[in-house]
């Protein structure tokens, strides 16, 4: 899947908005540990990942960092809130693997996304079904993060992201449940017992 798959979900059509997103958009290799986005950036970009893993996050006082998501193939990522609030980024986005990212500026497919759903309806209704999911997908984890069990974010992180306990490290998973990396080992003894005894 590439942008312009994601573009026209499940149509086959060719339009001029698709090929007006198309033009604006990059093929960039990255190397794993490259910034492609700092905290505080004014040009933010929306990247889908073709091949690798990036990740998003943010990064405290203390220097300590939360990693807000996780894109795998076939993910987009990108600081929304700071777009939609025409805002400096939040968020600093980097590459956990050599990857392969198409890149388009964010306020460019946003514009395009906008322009495209104004002349057409099946695209418009596709879109709000997406953004909607986008919306689901948010609130469950915040409120995971308020009012669930760590054993229970580990399991939607499991659930969420299936392939990649083995490509991200404990403590970057640990940083993404908001738990320590000897809570994770912890938890993670525990399943494995509970397991054995099922």
């Amino acid at each position: 899947m590439d942008f312009a798959q994601y573009f026209k979900g499940d149509s086959n059509a060719e339009s001029d908005g698709l090929r007006e997103l198309l033009e604006q958009v990059k093929t960039i290799r990255v190397l794993k540990g490259q910034v492609l986005q700092h905290s505080g950036d004014n040009q933010k970009h929306a990247y889908f990942v073709k091949r690798g893993l990036l990740r998003s996050f943010t990064t405290d006082d203390k220097g300590k960092q939360h990693i807000y998501m996780f894109a795998p193939e076939g993910w987009i990522i990108s600081d929304i809130q700071s777009t939609a609030m025409q805002q400096p980024a939040v968020l600093t986005i980097d590459a956990l693997e050599d990857s392969e990212v198409e890149v388009i500026r964010a306020d460019i497919f946003e514009e395009l996304v906008n322009k495209h759903m104004g002349s057409h309806p099946d695209f418009a209704s596709l879109e709000l079904h997406r953004l909607l999911r986008r919306l689901a997908v948010l609130q469950k984890r915040v409120l995971l993060l308020l009012s669930a069990s760590a054993t229970e974010r580990y399991q939607e992180f499991v659930a969420t992201y299936p392939n990649l306990q083995q490509r991200v490290s404990q403590r970057q998973i640990a940083s993404y449940l908001g738990i320590t990396p000897e809570a994770l080992s912890r938890l993670r003894v525990e399943i494995l017992k509970a397991e054995r005894r099922t």
